[in-house]
């Protein structure tokens, strides 16, 4: 039998959902370190992967690799039911989301319909080509689809002062995460890029807990 303590306990842990695009592993790498970030608040992370919608054929030739074989499930709109935060992820394409995640947007009809994401929590992490290439806009163009479902956004602020380092070129905004991959991909996101997801998750993680912990007290 389980305590009521015990109960309260389990009810007390935030469930976050971390969803996430990556066509080349960019968001991938940062999608990693923001789990890791906010697993050490406490809080229950289910990882899921956004599914893609470019065929086989045409993302071989694009040499994509992540989005043709996700580590985590494909997400479905009923795993947002449960979660008290949801943390969005996907590179930039014209300084908003790409198709993919679109897609997957298009599908919560229902969960917009029966008010089920109304109050949570919600924030983001992206990617770019370039230092000037849409981090923030992409987060910007997509505040009215949290708007329309009532999910309150959570932005990192300059919490972490890493955010105004000068020593290197690194992605990272008041926004959320993010990292510059160059325009041939070939820029990895750096220590300052991990560690500012890292802080993301974490961050996040504590502002989702403390708003849980205090409707269960």
């Amino acid at each position: 039998m389980i305590s009521p303590s015990s109960t309260r306990e389990h009810r007390s842990k935030p469930i976050i959902v971390v969803a996430f695009y990556s066509t080349y592993g960019h968001i991938g790498s940062l999608a990693e370190a923001i789990i890791k970030g906010a697993q050490a608040t406490g809080a229950i992370v289910k990882p899921y992967f956004i599914e893609e919608t470019l065929p086989k054929e045409v993302l071989e030739k694009m040499h994509a690799g992540s989005s043709l074989a996700p580590k985590y499930p494909l997400i479905t709109p009923d795993d947002l039911k449960e979660a008290d935060g949801i943390i969005f992820g996907a590179p930039t394409r014209y300084g908003r989301l790409p198709a993919q995640v679109s897609a997957f947007f298009d599908k919560t009809g229902g969960l917009w319909a029966t008010g089920a994401l109304t109050g949570k929590f919600v924030t983001m992490f992206t990617s770019a080509a370039g230092q000037h290439s849409g981090h923030e806009s992409t987060m910007l163009t997509t505040y009215p689809y949290f708007a329309h479902h009532g999910l309150v956004y959570v932005p990192m602020g300059y919490s972490d002062p890493s955010i105004g380092n000068l020593t290197e070129v690194q992605g990272g905004t008041p926004y959320g995460a993010s990292l510059i991959a160059g325009p041939d991909g070939s820029k990895q996101a750096t220590a300052g890029d991990l560690s500012f997801a890292e802080h993301q998750g974490k961050y996040f993680g504590n502002f989702v807990s403390t708003f849980v912990k205090g409707k269960t007290a």
